[in-house]
């Protein structure tokens, strides 16, 4: 196998006419990766990304196999089909959160998109909305796009599969995070081109790519307690970092709160025990 890129949480390998996509153990907060790794992270969003994979099987993905790795990537490891990815991060939003929120308070929309005046932080919105972002920008760090912005780039029908889609996954999954006490309140999905197909890549609704909320806690009006990498964001907010690399090691005790979140999700919404 051939190493062709070390992204911020996972590693990219060329084998044959294959790729092997390895979730590490690290923790991204603001574009940049923090060096203290989160135990089980990995095998955590790998095992809760297949899960949503299988859920989603109408939906053409790029999984060929999660037992075809080597033995010391066994439950962290996907085989996927290499896809021409789509340079757009497709976010779907049903909460206000976020840089959304920020947003908002700034605007009165996210994303071009306008929204009711008076909503408060956390507030669920009339109906879920398409914020895309960049996939690459000069500064290293996403940039919200308009929809306008995907057409100019993508083309109008190439656009409008790509929110179809994003909605679509979002609402669905959504529909069954919350049956099993779990808000999604927002969640980014990637594709890319198999040929002529559009296909859905990288991961899907785990705790990195989405925000999760224990529902019987919900309370609009304020931050809200969170089963994602959003406990790691808000601590290293408070440290009075720059958001700049590098970032601050973490705490023991933040670290097994986060793995704690993170188990808690996948417990809630797979109903496996992990």
């Amino acid at each position: 196998m051939k190493h062709v890129h070390a992204g911020k949480v996972r590693d990219l390998y060329s084998d044959g006419d294959t790729l092997l996509l390895v979730a590490s153990d690290r923790v991204s907060v603001y574009d940049v990766s923090l060096p203290t790794p989160i135990p089980d992270k990995g095998a955590l969003l790998t095992q809760l990304s297949n899960w949503w994979f299988e859920f989603f099987s109408d939906i053409p993905n790029h999984v060929l196999s999660d037992t075809d790795v080597p033995a010391e990537f066994t439950g962290r490891a996907i085989r996927v089909k290499p896809l021409k990815m789509v340079l757009v991060e497709c976010v779907a939003r049903g909460y206000l959160a976020g840089s959304g929120w920020q947003e908002y308070q700034r605007t009165g929309t996210v994303c071009g998109i306008p929204l009711p005046s008076g909503l408060r932080e956390g507030d669920r919105l009339p109906e879920p909305i398409f914020t895309p972002t960049t996939k690459i920008s000069d500064t290293g760090h996403d940039e919200p796009m308009t929809f306008a912005d995907v057409v100019r780039q993508e083309g109008h029908d190439v656009a409008q599969r790509l929110r179809e889609l994003t909605l679509d996954i979002y609402a669905r999954g959504a529909a069954h995070a919350a049956a099993h006490g779990v808000i999604v309140a927002d969640t980014k999905v990637e594709f890319g081109w198999d040929g002529e197909v559009l296909t859905l890549g990288d991961e899907v609704l785990t705790s990195d790519s989405s925000r999760f909320w224990p529902a019987d806690e919900w309370e609009p009006g304020r931050p809200q307690r969170s089963f994602d990498k959003q406990f790691v964001r808000d601590w290293a907010t408070s440290t009075g970092w720059d958001k700049e690399p590098p970032g601050p090691e973490i705490p023991a005790e933040i670290v097994a709160a986060t793995r704690r979140r993170y188990i808690e999700a996948y417990e809630l919404i797979t109903g496996r025990t992990w």
